[in-house]
């Protein structure tokens, strides 16, 4: 295991079963996550991207525990999530956190934004976070509670004089900035953000990067940060992974990813970016993919996305490739960018 890596996944497996009939019994599975590995480094961002179920934030909540696995492991910061008990694993929760995709409907309308973001503090009556009170009463002295609170909201851009309003009073973007306070109050090592700002406008969008990127420069924060806007991805990640249909399919630092894409799908991904320079339109080739995604209930046979490449030949429905590095630190799986064809 190496030490530089504060995140280590390997050969995932999230599979959800299909009930039918009166009596519920299982007729198949859908492998939302099929055999999927990664590492992230400490205070550093790996992005995950690509199309809606592909299985992006069942791997963001799996590895939080959040939903059962089928298969696997992950270690964080050195310790198996998945073999740990349950109040084992509740003594961990500060040590990572996740921010929701829609602000709306994460934030409890009956609880003011103090008890929102200080909660957990309170919960897990850590002395580090508020004060020397905790150690000898085993209990938040309320001065110095709700002064940190004010503090962790003040560092995600929010006014302390907001700690006794309620979710209804703001706008998207505070929403999110709250949630981002929420995520922080108890100082964690990895943040999974699951397309934190794809419900915002786009210039409130912008806000929420820079200060995600601000914070992880201040408190050395690790992110996985889901999102299926590749423009986002570039600016915030540091490596980059492409999913599809369960499996990742390319995985490199961003700048080798963006600048020599070597799987279709990524070819494709990168083709619908849209450029701000209108006339970067007619020296861009465009792909466009037939057909529709495949369930992941009954994925093809071979290469899972042989039924939509514009390469495909007889052999990539026939096995499945090889997911192996191409050039360092770039990951394919892929029979054209593994050199059999």
């Amino acid at each position: 295991m190496d030490n530089n890596n504060l995140v280590e996944v390997r050969n995932l497996k999230t599979y959800f079963p299909i009930k039918t009939g009166v009596l519920q019994r299982t007729s198949g599975f859908v492998k939302a996550v099929d055999d999927v590995s990664f590492t992230i480094k400490k205070g550093r961002t790996l992005g995950l991207v690509g199309e809606s179920g592909c299985g992006k934030t069942t791997i963001g909540r799996t590895i939080l525990r959040l939903i059962p696995h089928t298969a696997g492991e992950v270690f964080i910061d050195k310790i198996d999530i998945f073999s740990m008990k349950h109040n084992e694993l509740r003594k961990m929760r500060d040590k990572f956190q996740i921010i929701f995709q829609d602000p709306y409907s994460s934030l409890n309308p009956r609880l003011p934004v103090g008890e929102i973001v200080g909660e957990a503090v309170r919960e897990h009556k850590i002395e580090e976070y508020v004060g020397e009170a905790v150690r000898e009463h085993k209990v938040v002295d309320k001065k110095e509670y709700r002064s940190y609170i004010m503090k962790v909201l003040e560092d995600c851009g929010l006014s302390s004089h907001f700690v006794d309003r309620y979710p209804h009073e703001f706008s998207g973007g505070q929403r999110q900035r709250i949630c981002i306070a929420r995520a922080l109050a108890l100082k964690p090592k990895l943040i999974v953000a699951d397309e934190p700002v794809s419900a915002l406008d786009v210039s409130i969008q912008a806000q929420i990067i820079n200060l995600l990127k601000e914070l992880q420069e201040k408190r050395d924060l690790t992110y996985l940060f889901i999102s299926h806007d590749l423009s986002v991805v570039e600016y915030i990640s540091d490596t980059v992974a492409v999913m599809y249909l369960g499996n990742i399919v390319e995985m490199s630092p961003k700048k080798k990813l963006f600048s020599n894409p070597l799987h279709p799908y990524t070819e494709a991904l990168l083709s619908a970016v849209p450029y701000p320079d209108p006339a970067m339109r007619y020296t861009k080739k465009r792909i466009i993919l037939k057909g529709d995604i495949p369930s992941p209930a009954n994925p093809p046979s071979g290469c899972r996305f042989h039924t939509r490449c514009p390469y495909a030949k007889k052999i990539c429905s026939e096995q499945v490739p090889e997911y192996r590095e191409i050039f360092p630190e770039h990951f394919c799986m892929c029979h054209k960018a593994n050199g059999v064809f």
